[in-house]
């Protein structure tokens, strides 16, 4: 799954719009990633009753405005939302030379379970929202989506079990069909329900968990395998693996339907419109976008082709390159994802509080492209030089994203994301075939030359928009303070303006 640093895999929000209230003022100023039917400053603590709560609504444990009900049930339910789907997500990966090996396939082959989950999602990073705004509705939505990847799950676990590799990428392909936008209604969930200050805390804990499944699944699957019982057919064992990765997802569908079912109570006794994604899509705005925006696209798919697509063919990689076990190798390929669970909120704060964020950009890529080429070219133990890519990757996504608000404006920027994660996806899709037709024709030496290319031309595509930032004063790499200064005078301007009306 792709990941936006601080809250989705491949996942930044679709959308930091916000529909509100005439009643309720506009603010630029600290707006929730993704709106809901509760204006703006407001969650469902803030919305007026419809008449005082009796029976257990009088605890605090069950009244919808209390913390202890939000703290206690919704934030962790809300975490567990995608738990099964990013659990899912890289089993592939964890169990690379058992695929391989068990389905009689050749890496190329392999790499269609991830381009095939990728290929749905350049076109439905676009409309996610709509079909959970004005189709599905949020709870229905989550369990449609929830559906898809457990469905998906199920039928790739089958296709395993049954020794059909045909009915393996089908799975693979419907259960793409459900996963980022399962996590654009898990952050839609998180804005209905929790205050604009409590939002950076939800994202990185929702982040955290994300990470936490990743990092599980990585570990836990080839054990799992290696202790099935021997006598039964290779394929038969996989299938079997692959079928924990369905009961993490059917917990995940539970927990969609018990956080559904509280969001409706809440409904029902508050006096609460509907949560929604607020995201505008409008095709039309593409043709608006500028010069610096287009290579903030272009700088996010040639970073990001260097690191997931590498993740996928990594165990094999560091048991044939550095001897590890495979339960080493996992560890290893795993440590991405676990750096960036605890350093992606901590990189986020630094950022927030220095700008800067083309330097950070650029300091993130340059850092990939030293660990890549040490790959490549020397015997450095792989679990510091992934743990670094974990770094670095954390400092270029908590940098990288956070730009399109600044170019743009607010009724574009669902379109912005949108087509910012439609273009990843596509990206992913193409190189994830690429990854394979290399290893298969040309060894992993060639791959590691083909990452760092690709890095060479994201660093390029940096400093190319550091340049036209400074000529154009489009203030991407401005500090913090600077920016600050410029807010308070556009509040003062704006207070002049008002009074001499």
């Amino acid at each position: 799954m792709a990941d936006d640093g601080n809250h989705h895999p491949q996942g930044i929000p679709h959308s930091i719009n916000s529909n509100f209230d005439d009643d309720f003022e506009k603010s630029d100023e600290n707006s929730p990633l993704l709106s809901s039917g509760v204006p703006r400053g407001a969650s469902c603590n803030d919305v007026e009753y419809r008449g005082p709560l009796t029976g257990c609504g009088a605890w605090k444990l069950c009244d919808p405005r209390s913390a202890w009900h939000r703290y206690t049930f919704i934030l962790i339910l809300t975490c567990l939302l995608s738990f099964g789907s990013y659990y899912c997500y890289d089993t592939p990966s964890a169990l690379e030379e058992v695929i391989k090996d068990d389905m009689q396939i050749d890496t190329s082959t392999y790499e269609l379970l991830y381009s095939l989950y990728s290929w749905p999602n350049v076109v439905l990073c676009f409309f996610g929202g709509f079909l959970l705004d004005r189709v599905f509705g949020i709870r229905i939505g989550t369990l449609v989506f929830g559906g898809f990847v457990l469905t998906g799950q199920l039928i790739f676990a089958l296709g395993a079990l049954f020794d059909s590799w045909i009915c393996m990428v089908a799975g693979r392909f419907v259960f793409g069909l459900g996963g980022e936008n399962l996590a654009v209604a898990q952050n839609t969930y998180a804005v209905t329900w929790f205050k604009e200050k409590e939002l950076n805390m939800v994202f990185g804990l929702q982040l955290s968990f994300s990470r936490i499944g990743s990092t599980l699944n990585m570990n836990v699957n080839k054990p799992i395998y290696d202790s099935i019982n021997n006598d039964l057919l290779p394929y038969q064992r996989l299938g079997y693996t692959l079928l924990v990765g369905v009961a993490m997802c059917v917990f995940s569908v539970i927990c969609g339907i018990v956080i559904g079912i509280l969001d409706f109570r809440a409904e029902k006794l508050l006096n609460r419109n509907k949560a929604s994604t607020g995201e505008v899509i409008r095709i039309r705005d593409i043709k608006d976008f500028p010069a610096n925006l287009w290579l903030i696209f272009l700088i996010c798919v040639f970073y990001y082709i260097t690191v997931f697509p590498f993740i996928t063919i990594g165990v094999v990689f560091f048991s044939e390159k550095y001897e590890l076990t495979p339960a080493a190798a996992n560890i290893v390929n795993s440590l991405v994802y676990f750096i960036s669970a605890g350093a992606s909120p901590i990189f986020g704060f630094i950022v927030d509080k220095t700008g800067r964020n083309i330097f950070w950009v650029i300091i993130g890529t340059v850092i990939t492209l030293g660990c890549h080429l040490t790959l490549a070219f020397t015997f450095i133990t792989p679990f510091a030089v992934m743990s670094v890519m974990g770094l670095a990757y954390s400092i270029l996504a908590c940098s990288l994203w956070p730009l399109v608000a600044f170019i743009m404006p607010e009724h574009q920027l669902g379109t912005s994301y949108g087509f910012m994660q439609s273009i990843q996806n596509l990206g992913l899709a193409v190189v994830s075939i690429i990854v394979g037709v290399i290893v298969d024709g040309s060894g992993y030496l060639i791959l590691e030359v083909f990452m760092c290319a690709m890095l060479c031309v994201a660093i390029m595509f940096s400093v190319l928009l550091y340049l036209i930032d400074a000529s154009r004063g489009t203030g991407l790499n401005f500090s913090a303070k600077e920016r600050r200064l410029i807010k308070e005078a556009k509040k003062r301007e704006k207070e002049m303006q008002t009074s001499c009306d």
